[in-house]
């Protein structure tokens, strides 16, 4: 992938409700053209969806990341699961004393590896 496609997925996935194509271009600062390339590839690797969409009668499209599944092992620090899910705090998560354990596990018990 291109720093331009990268760049592209990254825009897609920050915004739940999807991106419209007609603005994703002037979000990168690029060619009409060139975006079309772009979500083209993103479109033929399975990362993206595209969905017609009409704003102010004008045809354009919505788009959006596809949800991958989750590999069970990215949630494992040996046999102990990722503390975030089911959690309520409100933290930073750089800073978060519960999940910064639990990579430290990860990294003590080698897993992936």
């Amino acid at each position: 992938m291109t720093q331009s496609d990268d760049a592209a997925l990254k825009v897609i996935q920050s915004k739940a409700e999807g991106v419209l194509q007609s603005d994703l271009w002037k979000i990168l600062e690029v060619d009409s053209r060139k975006c079309s390339r772009i979500v083209k590839k993103l479109l033929d690797s399975g990362m993206i969806e595209r969905i017609e969409f009409r704003k102010d009668g004008i045809k354009t499209f919505v788009l959006k990341a596809k949800k991958r599944p989750v590999d069970p092992n990215q949630l494992l620090a040996g046999e102990e699961l990722i503390p975030c899910i089911g959690c309520d705090m409100e933290c930073v998560v750089i800073e978060c004393p519960r999940l910064l354990d639990w990579m430290y596990q990860l990294a003590i018990c080698g897993v992936g590896e």
